[in-house]
């Protein structure tokens, strides 16, 4: 498992290579492997489950020191391509299509993730967190999660949000983990906009769907000094408390969004003031 320290507030010193050492992980989805990256922030763990001839379980050892992932963790999974796929847990397998998610509760035991295609086998996305108290696992599918409208043509934002892990109704309940996708429609690029931080609580952003030969460019910092990250095809973006973030793409692209931190509430964010944004 790869570890990612994420620096503080001395990003403003950090040269563009420093600036993707910390916040950016890359070359995580590889066929036939769990690849996963732990950080320091608030704990979160990120990475893509492939399996192919033969089914795979997420990596404990010595990065966790427990007996099974989710001994002390809870976690989001979704599936963003290839065939469908089925993990395993607590002698249930729950079936995934393509952008269903399942949520495995702390304590849930060891999961097996497996292909129904081996030529075209399921990409698994996970996001995961610390928890303290125990939630029921819960598959939701892609037509159950809470679904918003949101932007404009106009505004080159309009864009499709799709609530799965949540505290509302209808939503899967867990300890601190809220999750879903954005997608953006044919002729939009902006995401997250206006852009704005989330005091209480750290985010981890996955893009993907890019644009063949395309890129999103994903800005960070503090709303009064900005930086950015140039992102391609399934990498991750770590986006800490303090940091606002926001994107513009070269075509209309998707990406996960998890979330940890003290409360989950969607409207819990700080905007950024438009005017004073530099």
């Amino acid at each position: 498992m790869r570890y990612v320290i994420t620096a503080d507030c001395n990003y403003r010193t950090l040269s563009t290579a420093e600036l993707r050492d910390k916040f950016l992980i890359q070359d995580l989805c590889v066929p036939g492997a769990a690849t996963l990256a732990r950080t320091d922030l608030d704990r979160a763990i990120a990475g893509f489950v492939v399996p192919t001839d033969k089914a795979l379980e997420l990596p404990v050892g010595k990065d966790l020191k427990a007996a099974t992932f989710c001994e002390r963790r809870e976690l989001g999974v979704i599936n963003i391509g290839g065939g469908t796929g089925t993990i395993t847990a607590d002698g249930v397998t729950h079936t995934l299509e393509s952008l269903d998610v399942l949520y495995l509760g702390k304590g849930s035991g060891t999961a097996s993730f497996a292909s129904s295609d081996a030529a075209n086998p399921t990409q698994f996305y996970i996001v995961s967190y610390p928890a303290h108290a125990t939630y029921p696992t819960t598959l939701i599918k892609k037509d159950q999660a809470r679904r918003l409208e949101l932007g404009s043509v106009a505004d080159a934002n309009k864009r499709t949000i799709r609530q799965y892990i949540h505290a509302l109704e209808g939503g899967a309940k867990s300890c601190q983990l809220v999750m879903g996708f954005t997608e953006l429609h044919e002729g939009s690029v902006w995401n997250t906009f206006p852009p704005h931080t989330h005091d209480r609580r750290t985010e981890v952003y996955m893009y993907f769907d890019v644009p063949k030969n395309g890129m999103v460019m994903h800005f960070m910092g503090t709303p009064t000094e900005t930086r950015h990250l140039v992102v391609r095809e399934k990498q991750i973006v770590l986006s800490p408390s303090w940091s606002c973030h926001s994107g513009a793409g070269t075509g209309a692209y998707r990406f996960v969004w998890g979330m940890g931190g003290e409360n989950q509430t969607f409207d819990d964010m700080d905007m950024a003031n438009m005017f004073t944004l530099a």
